[in-house]
Parts: C-alpha cells; sequence; structure tokens
C-alpha cells in the first residue's frame, strides 16, 4: 500500500491539537490506517528517527488520503472537529475571461485518445504545499495511473500560455520543444535519447516510444505543454510564483482520467481565493461534442439498514450508521422511518462504487 510522510506541526494545526506518535497511531488505527515513526539516515548512515514526521500507510484506492490536505480533511471530519466536508464546486468564468478549451485531434486515437482538464485560479502555493502538490501526482502516477500508462498528468502556468489549447499527436521528427529543467530545444527522438539514461523518466519511454506518432500539447502561440507521458515543457514550468494552474491529463482510460483530475483539483483548492472552487475546461472531442471538466460529481445512493446489519453481521440503529457513515465522509440521513439510509458519495469517494 502507499505512504505518505507528514509534517507534524502541520498535521497537528490541521486537526487542532498535538498527538504523540502513539495517540495518533490509536487515532489512525480507529480510521482504518496504519503510522510508524519517520526514520532517516544521518551523516553517519544510521537510521534514526525524526520526531517532526510521521508516516502513514493508506489503502491503495483512497486516492484522497495521499496528501496531507486530504488526511487532515478527513480526519479532522471523523474525529468532530470539522461538521460537513467542503462542497466542491466546478465553475464556468464570469465577466470578460473565457473558458479555456482544449480540443483533441483525430491522431491522437493511435496512441492516447482521451483528454480531461481544469484551472486552479489565484492559487497561493508555500514551500510545504507546493511540494504536496508535486507529492501527490507522483503518488498518483504510481498509483491509479500504473505508471503512466493509463493516466498522465501535466500542470502548467496559465499565465505563461494563451489558449485554446490543442492535443495532438505527430510523427516523433515533427515534435522539437525545450523540455523541463533543459537549456535547448529537442526533438522528440532526440529526447528519447537523452532520458534513456535518466533514473526517473527512463521507465516510461517505452509507453509511446515505439508507436508512430506522439501525444502532444500546445496553445495557440504553438507553445507545447508537454509531451504525455513523458516531459512538461520548460516554457509552462509551475513555480510558488505561480497563480492560475491550468492541469491536463491524458489517457487511455479516460475514467481514471477523470479520477485523477478530481482527486488533483479538490485536495489543492482550498489554497485558491475562492476554496474549493475550480473553473471548468471545455474540451472539445474528436467527433465535435463538447464536455465540461473537472465533473466534480455527487451522487446519492440508498441502502437498506437491516440488509447492512445483516451483511456485515452488526446490529446498530439506523441513526447510528448514519452517524458512522458521515464521520467516514459519507453524509447521510435517516429516511423511511429508520428503514432506510439515503448516502451521499462525494467526488473525493472514488472508492465507492456502490452502496
Amino acid at each position: 500500500m502507499p505512504t505518505i510522510t507528514v509534517n507534524c506541526e502541520e498535521l497537528f494545526t490541521g486537526l487542532g491539537r498535538k498527538y504523540t506518535l502513539k495517540e495518533f497511531d490509536e487515532l489512525c488505527f480507529d480510521f482504518g490506517l496504519e503510522v510508524e515513526a519517520f526514520e532517516e539516515k544521518n551523516d553517519q548512515g544510521q537510521m534514526v528517527v525524526d520526531e517532526t514526521k510521521f508516516k502513514v500507510e493508506v489503502p491503495a484506492n483512497r486516492y484522497d488520503l495521499l496528501c496531507v490536505e486530504g488526511l487532515i480533511r478527513t480526519l479532522s471530519i471523523f474525529i468532530g472537529s470539522t461538521k460537513h466536508a467542503p462542497r466542491y464546486k466546478a465553475i464556468t468564468p464570469t465577466g470578460q475571461r473565457p473558458m479555456q478549451q482544449l480540443k483533441i485531434l483525430p491522431a491522437t486515437k493511435q496512441v492516447r485518445p482521451f483528454a480531461v482538464a481544469a484551472v486552479l485560479r489565484d492559487i497561493t502555493f508555500t514551500a510545504d504545499n507546493y511540494k504536496s502538490f508535486i507529492d501527490l501526482q507522483e503518488k498518483l502516477h504510481q498509483n491509479i495511473c500504473r505508471k503512466r500508462t493509463l493516466v498522465a498528468i501535466g500542470t502548467h502556468d496559465l499565465d505563461t500560455l494563451k489558449g485554446p489549447f490543442i492535443y495532438d499527436a505527430k510523427p516523433p521528427a515533427q515534435i522539437k520543444f525545450k523540455p523541463l529543467n533543459q537549456t535547448k530545444e529537442f526533438t522528440a527522438t532526440e529526447m528519447m535519447e537523452l532520458y534513456s539514461l535518466d533514473s526517473h523518466l527512463k521507465p516510461y519511454l517505452p509507453i509511446i516510444r515505439d508507436k508512430p506518432v506522439y501525444p502532444i500539447i500546445y496553445d495557440s502561440n504553438d507553445v507545447v505543454l508537454s509531451m504525455p507521458p513523458i516531459i512538461n515543457g520548460e516554457h509552462s514550468k509551475i513555480s510558488l510564483k505561480t497563480k492560475n494552474v491550468f492541469i491536463e491529463s491524458t489517457a487511455t482510460d479516460l475514467t481514471k482520467a477523470k479520477i485523477v483530475l478530481d482527486t488533483l483539483v479538490t485536495m489543492f483548492s482550498q489554497y485558491c481565493a475562492k476554496p474549493f472552487e475550480v473553473e471548468a475546461v471545455e474540451v472539445i472531442q474528436v467527433d465535435g461534442t463538447k464536455v465540461l471538466y473537472p465533473e466534480l460529481a455527487y451522487r446519492k445512493e440508498v441502502i437498506d439498514v437491516m440488509d447492512v446489519n445483516d451483511k456485515i453481521g452488526i446490529n446498530i440503529s439506523a441513526e447510528s450508521m448514519a452517524n458512522l457513515l458521515t464521520r467516514m465522509c459519507l453524509e447521510s440521513k435517516v429516511i423511511a422511518g429508520g428503514k432506510s439510509l439515503e448516502v451521499e458519495v462525494p467526488p473525493v469517494r472514488a472508492d465507492i462504487l456502490c452502496l
């Protein structure tokens, strides 16, 4: 199962109190997580405990817990220090600001046919949340994205670009741009050679290396944002000064792409000027249809209280069951005279397939 390292000071501030390792272990056990002391090597090569950090192991399908933002949000609701989960909203731009568009061209069907996108508007980065933002992307890439084979995430400084954006696929010899952290341009063919010696990027090269065309995303000025799933462009690199983030995810699995996008924007929209609001992007598909992302869909399920008790082997009241589900970020209320519950599944709970 994946693990995350959390800064104790940030964790305690978010939860509203300090915890010893034993106390936090008990809380995590009650919730269904495992925690241990964080160890790292000192200058002498010995493993020593760093008491300023905890290491938390989370279930593989709890993508909302793969960053400290999600962990604090979820545990706050569990312990009751926060009464309700935030309401996530996808909004369309107002006034003179146009809606961003991403157009998918037919050639992408040969290699990576799907794309979704969103904008985090007026975000404030600090050194800590910026690192968390990058770390979550890497955790998602290794987990639900299956090492970028199913989904690849690109994040860009929107203020350095001009929409609308184009998602295309071209022969590698026709692709040329300055990749992230490089000082000169390379063709896609040259990049494959360059990154064949890169320990971080080398594993991803086989995903597209033998394809006749490579995915490429560029803006209306032909500035390249990324060549997924390998590398972003240097031009649109985000930094601590970035205020508006354009997020694109390309994929071979559309459902997982939507989950990845929802996870990323719900976790980090808390740092936007209007917390938990995400600016929608219009994706124009190959057939001309237009879809707005992110979906951030809520759905309601009705469950039978007696049936749940029987299947789990417990005997609790409808009120107790509703309270327990609400503590797990599944807001619930008793209906039908106590025979049923209406349960709301938020967009952050992709692990809930049905009830």
